[in-house]
């Protein structure tokens, strides 16, 4: 275990022996501490107290759940299946088991099955989906029947793609259905592929139905669901792309002259070795299969939702805490919670407050300065700091993310995603080499 996480497991420890009643405190309940460990983001030592009472209590369904969703965080499909169905026999009248299975299908792109799992569920009211697994659309999985999601078609090992430009964030040119080369740009922030609702409609793309999505400042805008049947991307197309529809010409400020028309996220990434090198200004796809060779600081992240990855971070000389990995952050290298920026005493700039645009509309954004700012081993010094109103996923997943680190932070790395083994890979100044 890294340094960071013993000193949060410490800290977890610490706080579970507060909270425990007065005639416990000798002898905490496992339930308690394995919820304090989870709450914490110690998902593997939540992970070893949850099998305790599971091998105790064979039918505890919370202990049981949270086994699933302990291994869906790490993409452990196997084993979140084999733990969600046991839970969802346990108490079939609950649908939180249910929708989770149903994610782990729709990451292994078995959209048939997880489409059968929703079935007698009320999607549009269901919490679980709305806030978390909004990806989840029955009619959408549907249109997939018979096809194979995310096929690619293109020769080589490896597809490199020129970035158009870097600042204020990275673009790059696509085709859509085989149309004429549009300008993306490149968001971890997002989930699955999104294009613009007005070129969403000038393609004639199917509307299967729309989601609330929250936004910076916990902004909301109506997602509309769809689908293309393939995506051109440098020498590769990838075809049958499950995606959606939501106003995004408004950033073309940020184009230099170009009309933003879509944006590519963590699910299509996630097909492949990822790398998004700054640098160079490149973004290289490689099959997920490839060799790696480790070339700078790898640190590890597990998935929340349908796309947050969260890895280890630490703000100034705060206790380390869980943070959102979103490069579509622009303008800064970090968004911290309103619990973390009261904890680390950091003052807002107000008298430098701006007002720009961002996917769920107009907002204000106020600057600050984060004096030291780590992920994993990684740490930059004097990173600019975003304020744009209340961060909706401090707890939304069930543990502690304290903030995101975003654009300016990753800029001087080549960043690669590798979601075979859930490590974040930053190569560059500043970062030592790393052994594997």
């Amino acid at each position: 275990m890294t340094a960071i996480g013993t000193k949060c497991l410490q800290a977890a420890l610490a706080l579970a022996l507060a909270v425990a009643p007065c005639a416990a405190r000798a002898d905490p309940s496992r339930a308690a501490l394995a919820d304090t460990l989870f709450r914490a983001g110690h998902f593997a030592e939540a992970q070893a107290q949850y099998e305790a009472i599971v091998a105790g209590t064979p039918r505890d369904y919370h202990a049981t759940l949270q086994l699933g969703r302990i291994a869906l965080l790490g993409n452990r499909f196997t084993d979140a299946e084999t733990w969600l169905q046991k839970a969802h026999a346990l108490q079939p009248g609950e649908t939180d088991a249910q929708v989770t299975l149903a994610e782990v299908y729709y990451r292994e792109d078995a959209f048939d099955k997880a489409a059968a799992a929703l079935q007698g569920i009320d999607v549009d009211a269901n919490k679980l989906i709305q806030s978390q697994y909004g990806t989840l659309n029955v009619a959408k999985l549907q249109s997939f029947a018979g096809q194979t999601p995310y096929q690619v078609q293109g020769d080589g090992a490896a597809n490199r793609v020129k970035l158009l430009q870097t600042e204020p964030l990275p673009l790059v040119s696509v085709r859509i259905n085989g149309g004429k080369e549009v300008t993306f740009f490149i968001d971890t922030g997002g989930s699955e592929v999104a294009l613009d609702s007005e070129f969403a409609r000038e393609l004639g793309l199917p509307d299967y139905g729309g989601v609330k999505g929250t936004f910076s400042g916990g902004q909301q805008a109506t997602v509309s669901h769809t689908r293309i049947d393939s995506l051109g991307l440098g020498a590769w197309t990838i075809r049958n792309i499950p995606a959606v529809a939501l106003p995004l010409r408004q950033l073309s400020d940020l184009a230099g002259g170009r009309t933003i028309d879509g944006l590519i996220g963590t699910t299509l990434f996630s097909h492949f070795l990822t790398t998004l090198d700054y640098p160079r200004g490149e973004l290289v796809l490689r099959r997920s299969d490839a060799p790696v060779a480790a070339a700078g600081v790898r640190v590890p992240f597990w998935v929340a939702g349908d796309h947050f990855m969260v890895g280890w971070g630490q703000v100034e000389t705060q206790p380390p805490s869980l943070m959102f990995v979103d490069t579509g952050l622009i303008g800064a290298g970090v968004k911290l919670g309103e619990r973390m920026l009261k904890a680390a005493h950091v003052r807002l700039e107000k008298d430098k407050a701006e007002t720009g645009a961002g996917a769920g509309g107009t907002l204000q954004t106020i600057p600050y300065t984060v004096r030291s700012l780590s992920f994993g081993a990684v740490r930059e010094t004097n990173v600019a700091g975003l304020y744009d109103g209340p961060f909706p996923w401090e707890t939304l997943f069930g543990f502690y993310l304290a903030g995101m680190i975003g654009h300016d932070f990753f800029r001087p790395y080549a960043v690669t995603f590798d979601f075979r083994r859930m490590e974040i890979e930053l190569a560059g100044a500043g970062s030592p080499p790393q052994t594997r």
